[in-house]
């Protein structure tokens, strides 16, 4: 039981590893994300387009500043030596998932739906968006 275990933990290291650091570049992320609404907008529970674009703006370059050095050393375990054009590939493919995570958060916002729940399906669209690029475009083995 405990060699199919390590087999399994092996055999998915890398999905594993990002879970576990994309959980903490969401909780970095969110903590900046909800410090601007609470201190800067007074903590609407339905921020207007506008609130909700500054929001998405935070939480991506929040996470894009956690995420980039982590996701290089401890996921994909980069050994590439041009790490401004990685990290250049790393900025442009969250870029299109900022675009995802705008939308989200503006379509919810018009069917009036709280930032929480918003937050939270706009999260999850966005890490798998994440990964995905980054294991196809950023950090692929040759």
């Amino acid at each position: 039981m405990i060699n199919k275990i390590k087999e399994l933990m092996i055999k998915y290291r890398e999905i594993i590893v990002y879970l576990i650091v994309g959980g903490m570049t969401t909780v970095f992320s969110w903590f900046w994300m909800f410090f601007v609404n609470i201190v800067i907008f007074g903590n609407p529970l339905y921020p207007t387009p506008t609130q909700n674009l500054i929001l998405s703006v935070v939480n991506w370059t929040a996470g894009v500043i956690f995420a980039y050095p982590t996701n290089r050393k401890f996921v994909f375990k980069s050994k590439n030596p041009h790490i401004l054009q990685e990290a250049g590939k790393f900025v442009a493919s969250r870029i299109s998932t900022l675009i995802l995570e705008i939308l989200v958060r503006q379509v919810f916002g018009w069917l009036d739906i709280n930032v929480y729940v918003t937050t939270i399906v706009a999260a999850v669209l966005v890490i798998v968006g994440n990964y995905v690029f980054s294991k196809l475009l950023v950090f692929r083995k040759k």
